[in-house]
């Protein structure tokens, strides 16, 4: 089948060819899912090299890892799992460097893609770039479980089990999250 013929297809139908080994249909997935999990981890750490690195490693163990998958509807949770544990997993490897300082200034001299006109637009990403920080600020096992809740729109369930960590706990660092957030962006909300 040509490549093509992929883009109209929905995601199972992608995930399953995928797993049978077409490598057009892993293409095809691997372009659907790549800015999801850049932006994921752009939410969870602030060094750029890091993101990309950490993007490329859920990719590879993505499709390296896709024929263990045995229902492609698990697909967005199995993947997020994926981030998750790729994430923890540099966590523990930099914490033995933890010289390493975070430099959250350098975040707002990233160039804004979308630029400032019209006005909105540069507002918007101003205010993007506020929540960001606020999140870059957030202890991580906070920060982690935000970030699937809100931004990938996983239950609380789905992030229970991802993080390995029980509902109650789940709920519990959900609302500190939320809470925290509100405390620093409350000029701004």
């Amino acid at each position: 089948m040509s490549k093509s013929c992929y883009k109209k297809r929905d995601i199972i139908y992608v995930i399953e060819k995928a797993q049978n080994g077409d490598i057009k249909a892993m293409e095809e997935l691997i372009k659907r899912v790549q800015k999801e999990i850049f932006t994921m981890f752009s939410y969870l750490t602030d060094k750029r090299d890091d993101i990309a690195d950490l993007t490329q490693d859920v990719l590879l163990k993505m499709a390296k890892n896709l024929k263990n998958l045995k229902d492609a509807k698990n697909f967005k949770a199995w993947l997020n799992q994926i981030v998750t544990n790729t994430f923890y997993d540099n966590l523990k490897k930099n914490s033995k460097n933890s010289n390493v300082e975070i430099n959250n200034e350098k975040l707002l001299e990233i160039k804004d893609k979308i630029g400032c006109e019209p006005g909105e637009k540069c507002l918007f990403s101003e205010m993007e770039k506020l929540i960001r920080l606020a999140l870059l600020a957030l202890p991580e096992n906070l920060r982690i479980v935000i970030v699937l809740r809100e931004y990938e729109g996983l239950s609380y369930e789905d992030i229970s089990r991802i993080t390995k960590t029980n509902l109650g706990t789940v709920k519990s660092r959900i609302s500190r999250a939320r809470l925290r957030l509100q405390e620093e962006l409350k000029e701004f909300i």
